[in-house]
């Protein structure tokens, strides 16, 4: 078996004298998708190979010549703490098996093993190891700002701090089995995060997205999992699904939060059991591949309103990593410009025009609706209509202003109604101290060339004023008070 079909990544170390149970556990394993293991009948051999090889969890016997399941766990958490240990015990051995659970054991299971609660014991305690794994590497990606794959991030432009940190937590999970579910509006590169996951995690197999908005169950079933031959109409052969397709890598689920409701239980499934069957077959398989799950949709509400099963929820989100806005990433905006012109220029066929200075304060104060997607489409347009040296802005302001311009839509007047302007806080009620009109207009003024960088036509734009209509507010003279016009 190839170590691309191997699972877990590290073995999982069964250690009993008798070889009888040593092939049943074995077995049981197998048929849970544990298909990484190693076996040991000899306990005085299972110190030098844990000297030589990392293994995930360690099943043994407590019973045993040469060296007992007791010595052998004090020994093994001397050295190896961070492994977990379950041990077997016998019917009349349950208080050393408690002594061993005091002593660091991760659990015990009696004999005769109960198949059922064997594996879902050894499940638990694989989830346990690598989760207190993947919390070290968290801890030590934090500590240190450099990057071990930065190739994996070739994709997305950012000097974000906050980005900066989900690149070092995308790191520190990367080489997980655990799903991850990553959220935030629409464009602002879900997709991305989820190719850098799969590339971080030096994965072998490919890496397949789905969008699953519009899929009902049937195409949802049939495009994940496959089909027999003869298992609908027109099934005429065989088709292995996508999951498949992504042994040894990384499926992608776009847009989860649309999964109807049926669609959801077999996703539950497959994440909980690794297990899946293609349509017309009542033999399952077994999944090989990381899951990733993207929503630009609030899964707590869906939860609320009983349209998304919180059991799946919490399954996809061992993992959460949720990507800010562009309108939050300020810092971000110059670099997207002119990585942007760059690859636009590339595949129109052009030079790359020279940016004006005034692009970038145009975009710094716009609010992005649409993300990096919505700016990467903007300068892909502003490019294919260049003709000179210098970038024209025209194409770019029409399109701002027509964006500015619309009715917000319901779902969107929360974003739209924060993001051009910040909210006037007015001192509590005190004589004199409430500002005029006039002051109201004057702080709007100051502060939109303030942050347009003097630029009157960019602040006009933001005010919503003509170029004309400001120049006339901005030079009009200041007025003496009446008293002093009256030479009082």
């Amino acid at each position: 078996m190839s170590n691309e079909e191997l699972n877990p990544k590290l073995p999982v170390l069964l250690v009993d004298d008798e070889p009888f149970h040593l092939e049943s556990c074995s077995a049981l394993l197998y048929g849970c998708g544990v298909t990484n293991q190693v076996r040991i009948s000899d306990s005085r051999e299972v110190i030098p190979f844990l000297s030589s090889y990392p293994v995930e969890l360690v099943v043994m016997d407590l019973l045993m010549p040469h060296m007992g399941g007791r010595e052998l766990l004090g020994k093994i958490g001397a050295r190896w703490p961070e492994i977990p240990v379950i041990i077997m015990t016998g019917v009349g051995e349950l208080d050393t098996a408690v002594e061993c659970m005091r002593n660091g054991a991760y659990d015990y299971l009696q004999k005769p093993v109960d198949g059922s609660r064997f594996t879902a014991t050894v499940t638990r305690a694989l989830e346990f190891s690598g989760l207190r794994r993947e919390n070290s590497s968290l801890k030590h990606h934090l500590l240190s700002d450099d990057l071990e794959n930065p190739d994996a991030f070739r994709e997305i432009v950012s000097k974000d701090r906050a980005m900066r940190a989900i690149f070092h937590y995308v790191e520190s999970i990367a080489k997980s089995s655990f799903p991850v579910l990553v959220t935030g509006e629409t464009g602002v590169g879900k997709e991305l995060i989820a190719k850098a996951i799969h590339l971080a995690s030096g994965a072998k197999g490919a890496f397949v997205p789905v969008n699953t908005a519009g899929l009902d169950d049937s195409m949802f079933s049939d495009t994940l999992f496959g089909h027999t031959k003869g298992a609908y109409t027109g099934a005429n052969q065989d088709r292995k699904g996508l999951i498949e397709r992504a042994a040894g890598g990384t499926l992608f689920l776009d847009e989860i939060g649309d999964l109807a409701e049926a669609s959801q239980v077999k996703l539950l499934r497959l994440l909980q059991e690794r297990e899946f069957y293609p349509l017309g077959s009542d033999v399952p398989k077994m999944s090989q591949a990381r899951v990733v799950t993207a929503t630009q949709k609030d899964v707590h509400e869906a939860q609320e309103k009983g349209t998304f099963r919180s059991d799946l929820f919490y399954r996809l989100q061992t993992h959460h990593i949720h990507i800010p806005p562009l309108r939050e990433r300020q810092d971000d905006i110059p670099a997207m410009i002119n990585h942007f012109l760059e690859s636009a220029s590339t595949d129109l066929g052009k030079k790359k025009p020279t940016p004006p200075a005034e692009l970038y304060t145009l975009l710094s104060n716009y609010h992005f609706p649409g993300n990096v997607r919505e700016m990467q489409s903007l300068i892909q347009d502003a490019v294919s209509m260049h003709r000179g040296k210098i970038l024209s802005t025209q194409g770019i302001r029409e399109k701002l202003s027509r964006t500015r311009g619309a009715v917000a839509k319901p779902e969107e007047s929360k974003i739209n109604s924060t993001a051009n302007c910040e909210r006037l806080y007015l001192p509590e009620k005190r004589p004199g101290v409430f500002p005029t009109l006039k002051d109201v207009e004057k702080f709007m003024l100051d502060e939109a060339m303030r942050r347009a960088s003097s630029n009157q036509t960019i602040a006009a734009e933001m005010l919503g004023l003509s170029r004309a209509a400001l120049n006339k507010r901005l030079n009009r003279p200041v007025r003496k008070p009446a008293d002093q016009d009256n030479g009082l």
